[in-house]
């Protein structure tokens, strides 16, 4: 550890740190002892986030050793005379303590360190791990989602059901986890040295059978640093729900690109005619259950053991209410694209139902009662649950986080209502909400939306609770100026650190057209053109030739992606590209993300071959949070600018309220201007990927001719600026590519080897496997970065010549890589089901001894120049070749044949084994009964498929894939199958 001077502050840091490293350390005490509030910039792999743990944690550490002496002086001064002794007192005092003066009053100040998701504070809680400053005292705040291990409370699905039942759960000391807390909250394994993240706690509950929900909040009281996530801090009702004081504490808010966002989305909301209708239906449900004999009263026994926290008279008053709130909102004149009123007309709206300041806690008091009444007195998951008096609640505590003057004043000011009638549901078959005809005769709902439009609504709330200090921190936060006018508090402290990477370490270029001349240019106009989207896609099947390792391609947005996967696949683009790199999918759905992104990590991990691509979104889950250091990302490829929707009525009326201010202050951004940079903020962000430390070296490729337009460029992060070149002939480029790559494997230091131990590998499957929204993947993943760079001896010993602008890299460049000792050895991680198995079955084959069908390259791919012939290489078995012929070896019988366990392993073996036309019969077939569930459809394709001898023992495996209820008749139809041939 090396020990560093700066502002009188001794930092203890694990090596001996850069320039900017310092630079950034500086800024950070300097904000902390003027008690001041910072914006930070670094970009990534500058080693931001542990330079802010050491600097920050330094701080704290001198601050407490001064408050403790002042606490002692403070008793010496009780026990002894005046004179000397009271002079020697003052002295030590001023030179000791001076700065801790008004600590004395406000108490020890804490760190409360916040970023957006529970995977990102797990890393930084890692890194925390491996300082010098692991032996402070650290807790970190989840949800009961991620905590709770109650057997019953778990299980349930829906969130604020789950709140529910564990508080009356606790309320009523019948959750024996929650009483255990008390006894166990000291135990060793809890307040020992070791600090635990999510994961840990929820490791050392089970073990001591105490909830770790609840031993978080323990932790919290003694803590020095608490982490959480933005919502925690920035909604005003989650700070209260977690306890979360702060009061002389310092926030440091980490990926501060999100905190505009993140502070608007948490003091706005909407809410429908519908759930008002709900609201009501749910009041007039529970009045019944007073009425003996009623047919809707709830189940009597378990009616008896609740306790009713209301009278029927306050249930008739609130229905009262909420019947005059829904006439309220159904009274509101509304144009064809709806209509937009000032912020404070949602009190107009609430006053009309009688809602005031003066009752509004009651009446939240009173709903909250109710809610926690329903979502507990009824056994029948179908029975109500109280999500419509959810939704009235939530709008309540918005709208009334505050009453007073200068609080309404701000409303008028940040914030717009916004009513819009929606006619969707006209077009359903059947009314999905039960008694919305009794109580509104409107055909058509309306949704009212309360928007706040200015991040320093919410920012301005932190300091009203009088933090020391906040510093906000990321690596794409430029440019400063209007940001600073965004978020509406003092900044006396700013820093824009350049990178610590050199000219040979990265590549950027603008490329504007594609190999077929076609300009890229993914604005709206011509985002749907063929010959755009045909050009594009052969544009990353010549980049994928020439980029080792893992390549990163991102679009502006899922549909995007979509229809460019489509066109793609329909014109034997995708087959080629992942023919050379297997592709990845980022999913939208969350429970399947984990894997995927498992799996590409192994696939490129495994020297057999030529590394993976993944397909991901600007803005989703891979651009922000996730390490692709050295061969995880060795480039990425940007397709184009993603602009938020042009007509959302939101980004509208953003861009209409930036410009009032505007008028009033030259300082603040123009509408125009902030709707740009929320699309090169978002390009910044994903851009970052690839570059994650002082080593670390990669190509990035702006394909857009609109990234040539100043304006653009200069949005970019300041460290990238310098280095971005505009291509000029597309043949050129790719050799440029080439060219560097080869020169920064030859001149820049390679990832070091770290093998896999024999043990290791069955604990990357365990925790892989456990599902805690991405924390577990995140420790996996770390684990996993790291053995994976045991085949970065993949050394690139074949490039082409500058004049061969297509050209495969040899396979020789793995010939160091020994499976037998590192990370390649184990599998990866199963898919959840046979939909997502059929994304990825479309992993690389390669090599031209693969025992898997190599597709043709097509002949326009052929024509583009000449390639590099491939090595013969023997791959290792992918897992189903058990049922297949092998070279010299007698095919396995058919009546022994099974369908292979793994669900992509399946998948492939139906691939090989059907032409072309009837595999993606089966594809669609798959999608359509996901879709629509139609059994007899599908079973009526499976059999065309595969009804024969050589098939049938696939026919049967898929009863695995059936939705339950199809199970039973699927396997009676097996049984009485008699094949003839």
């Amino acid at each position: 550890m090396h020990e560093i001077m700066i502002h009188g502050i001794p930092v203890s840091f694990p090596f001996e740190p850069y320039d900017v490293q310092k630079a950034y350390m500086e800024k950070v005490i300097e904000s902390l002892q003027n008690n001041t509030n910072a914006l930070l910039e670094s970009p990534t792999g500058t080693g931001k986030t542990l330079s802010l743990l050491c600097s920050s944690l330094a701080w704290l550490m001198v601050k407490k050793a001064q408050l403790q002496m002042n606490a002692q002086l403070g008793n010496f001064n009780d026990h002894s005379g005046g004179g000397f002794t009271a002079g020697l007192k003052e002295n030590l005092k001023s030179s000791a303590g001076k700065r801790a003066k008004d600590d004395t009053t406000w108490g020890m100040p804490k760190i409360i360190y916040s970023s957006r998701t529970h995977s990102q504070l797990t890393q930084v809680m890692q890194e925390l791990k491996r300082s010098s400053y692991r032996h402070v005292k650290a807790a970190i705040l989840g949800s009961r989602d991620q905590m709770c291990i109650h057997p019953e409370v778990s299980k349930e699905t829906n969130n604020m059901n789950k709140v529910h039942m564990c508080q009356l759960k606790v309320k009523t000391r019948t959750c024996h986890f929650y009483n255990n807390v008390e006894s166990k909250k000291d135990d060793r394994s809890v307040k020992g040295d070791e600090i635990l993240d999510i994961e840990d706690l929820v490791t050392v509950g089970k073990k001591l059978k105490c909830c770790p929900y609840y031993l978080s909040k323990e932790l919290k009281q003694d803590a020095d640093i608490i982490f959480m996530p933005y919502n925690y801090l920035l909604d005003p009702k989650s700070r209260k729900a977690n306890g979360v004081e702060l009061l002389n504490n310092i926030v440091i808010l980490d990926e501060a690109h999100n905190v505009e966002k993140m502070c608007e989305e948490s003091a706005s909301l909407q809410i429908r005619t519908t759930d008002v209708a709900l609201c009501i239906d749910e009041i007039t449900y529970v009045m019944k259950s007073f009425v003996e004999g009623s047919e809707d009263q709830i189940d009597v026994s378990l009616d008896n053991n609740q306790p009713k926290d209301f009278t029927c008279e306050d249930l008739c008053v609130l229905k009262e209410m909420m019947l005059a709130f829904e006439k309220a909102i159904d009274e509101i004149g509304v144009g064809s694209e709806g209509s937009t009123y000032p912020g404070g007309f949602i009190f107009e709206l609430l006053d009309k139902a009688e809602i005031k300041d003066q009752n509004h806690m009651s009446v939240i008091s009173l709903i909250e009662n109710l809610i926690q009444y329903l979502s507990t007195a009824s056994a029948s998951p179908f029975q109500r649950k109280g999500v419509g008096l959810q939704k009235v609640v939530d709008l309540l505590n918005v709208v009334f986080s505050g009453i007073s003057h200068a609080y309404k004043e701000r409303i008028k000011l940040c914030y717009k209502v916004h009513v819009i009638i929606d006619d969707k549901k006209n077009n359903k078959k059947t009314d999905s909400w039960g008694a919305l005809k009794t109580t509104s005769s409107k055909s058509a709902e309306r949704v009212l939306s309360y928007w706040c439009f200015s991040p320093g609504f919410g920012m301005k709330q932190l300091l009203e609770q009088h933090v020391r200090s906040i510093i906000l921190t990321s690596g794409t936060l430029a440019p400063l100026k209007p940001l600073i006018s965004e978020l509406g508090i003092p900044i006396g402290v700013q820093l824009e650190n350049p990178h610590i990477v050199k000219s040979n370490q990265i590549c950027v270029k603008i490329v504007s057209h594609g190999p077929d001349t076609v300009q890229l240019n993914s604005n709206y106009q011509n985002r749907n053109n063929p010959k755009y989207i045909s050009s594009l896609g052969r544009t990353i099947l010549s980049f994928s030739r020439v980029i080792p390792d893992g390549l990163l391609v991102f679009f502006p947005s899922y549909p995007i992606m979509t229809k460019c996967q489509e066109m793609w696949q329909a014109e034997g683009i995708w087959s080629s590209i992942n023919n050379i790199k297997p592709i990845f999918v980022e999913p939208q759905r969350k429970d399947t993300f984990n894997s995927v992104i498992s799996d590409y990590y192994s696939k490129i991990s495994d020297p057999n071959t030529k590394g993976a691509c993944f397909m991901a979104v600007c803005r989703g889950k891979v651009s922000e949070g996730l390490d692709f250091a050295d061969m995880n990302g060795r480039a990425v490829i940007i397709t184009g600018l993603p602009f938020p929707p042009f007509k959302d009525p939101r980004i509208v009326l953003k861009k209409k309220y930036l410009e009032e201010l505007r008028v009033k202050e030259k300082e603040f951004l123009s509408g125009d201007e902030w709707y740009s940079l929320e699309a090169t903020r978002a390009v910044n962000q994903a851009i970052g990927r690839v570059i994650r430390h002082q080593n670390d070296y990669g190509a990035i490729l702006l394909c857009d001719t609109r990234f040539n337009n100043p304006k653009l460029k200069s949005q970019l992060s300041a460290w990238l600026r310098d280095y971005i070149n505009v291509s000029n002939k597309f043949g050129e480029t790719v050799s440029e590519i080439c060219r560097f790559f080869k020169n920064a494997q030859s001149s820049l230091p390679q990832p070091k080897l770290k093998p896999l131990l024999p043990h290791e590998s069955n604990d990357i499957l365990t925790e892989s496997s456990t599902s805690l929204t991405g924390v577990s993947f995140q420790k996996t993943n770390a684990r996993i970065v790291n053995k994976s760079l045991s085949s970065s001896t993949k050394s690139i010993n074949r490039y082409p010549n500058s004049n061969e602008v297509y050209a495969d890299f040899s396979m020789d460049f793995y010939k160091n890589a020994k499976a037998s000792s590192y990370v390649n050895e184990f599998q990866p991680k199963e898919t959840k089901d046979l939909f997502s198995a059929l994304d990825c079955s479309t992993e690389s084959q390669s090599s031209k001894q693969s025992l898997v069908t190599i597709h043709k390259r097509n002949a326009e791919e052929a024509n583009l120049a000449t390639v590099a012939k491939k090595k013969k290489l023997k791959i290792k078995s992918f897992g189903f070749e058990e049922n297949m012929k092998t070279n010299g070896e007698i095919e396995m019988p058919i009546s022994e044949r099974v369908a292979p366990i793994s669900l992509i392993d399946f998948v492939k073996e139906i691939k090989t084994l059907l032409d072309g036309d009837n595999y993606k019969k089966f594809q669609l077939s798959i999608s359509a009964y996901k879709k629509e569930g139609d059994y007899d459809v599908f079973l009526k394709t499976l059999t065309d498929l595969l009804m024969s001898k050589k098939l049938f023992y696939l026919f049967k495996g898929m009863k695995r894939f059936m939705k339950d209820e199809h199970k039973i008749l699927f396997q009676k139809y097996c049984d009485n199958v008699k094949l003839e041939s």
